[in-house]
């Protein structure tokens, strides 16, 4: 019995032993994507519309060899900043005071994370009206300044990014609810102007920007990578144009909502709140009220403002 145990203890430390033996782990294959071309077909173009329709849209359709994924950036004159194109394949609105050349890159990546980097400059035709009515109220006789309406209950709330909803229905903030820890959500203005050569949005924020922080802020200068959503003044202000879209969002006009939004260009302007994205659907407009609805950098969030003509 004694001899069977010590076979058995043999046993068992051989197989411990030979569990340990140290594994060897290796990279698989680099393998650089190839043949990577940026496929273009701007809608509506032809002999008499060289730059297409004026609605903006654009078939993009992605094509290479040795790809695992591609990522686009839309326009590198506002910085690049490249998302996942799971397809590669898109129909993207590019939108611009009438006629503007845009440089799309895209970033191929490959077995073991190799990538290639190509370019493609398209000019693009875009027309939209907004309505005179929009116009008049947002830019007064030609230059008018907005900011957040701390004297509203509901001027600043959240809900679901979701079609179907359309109030602030997780949070609504109560009248001057943000003053005693972040006033520069109320010192902040935003003057909308009018002119020749397009649309500009001037941003003058002299107690910082109400925001997040790190990729939540959106590329807003000023903003730390880390820390709670703050009054931050590192931010003090920013110019930036800005075009009318049709709204995105699938809001019915019922909501009611005007279909029509305001997107800013670039990183260095904002509207109330910093960790937004840049396409604000105006819900309504007067000349004294402005109501906005705006998707949050945060996956699922839809931000709701109340600003008053200043």
């Amino acid at each position: 019995m004694i001899r069977y145990s010590k076979y058995c203890l043999v046993i068992t430390l051989l197989l411990v032993l030979g569990s340990c033996k140290k594994k060897d782990y290796k990279m698989g294959s680099l393998t650089t994507p190839t043949n990577v071309v940026i496929n273009t077909n701007i809608v509506g173009k032809d002999a008499t519309h060289p730059d297409g329709d004026g609605s903006g849209n654009v078939d993009i359709n992605l094509t290479g060899d040795n790809v695992l994924a591609y990522h686009i950036d839309y326009d590198a004159s506002d910085g690049i900043k490249t998302e996942l194109l799971a397809t590669g394949k898109t129909t993207y609105q590019f939108a611009s005071d009438s006629v503007k050349t845009f440089r799309i890159t895209v970033v191929a990546y490959g077995p073991g994370a190799a990538s290639t980097t190509v370019t493609k400059d398209i000019r693009v035709k875009f027309t939209f009206d907004p309505g005179t009515a929009i116009i008049s109220n947002l830019f007064g006789t030609g230059t008018k300044t907005w900011s957040v309406n701390k004297d509203l209950a509901g001027h600043f709330g959240v809900g679901p990014w979701d079609a179907g909803s359309v109030t602030p229905s997780w949070w609504s903030a109560g009248v001057n609810e943000k003053v005693a820890c972040c006033n520069c959500f109320y010192t902040a203005t935003f003057t909308f102007a009018k002119g020749a050569n397009g649309n500009t949005l001037t941003v003058a924020a002299p107690n910082g920007a109400f925001t997040k922080t790190g990729d939540l802020a959106n590329g807003l200068p000023g903003v730390p990578s880390t820390g709670a959503e703050a009054c931050y003044s590192g931010y003090t202000g920013g110019s930036s144009s800005f075009v009318f879209l049709p709204s995105k969002s699938g809001v019915a006009a019922s909501a009611p909502s005007t279909k029509v939004a305001i997107a800013l260009s670039g990183n260095s302007t904002f509207i109330g709140y910093g960790a937004v994205l840049k396409a604000y659907e105006i819900m309504s407009i007067d000349a004294n009220s402005m109501y906005l609805r705006v998707q949050g950098t945060e996956t699922g969030n839809a931000w709701y403002m109340k600003l008053k003509a200043n």
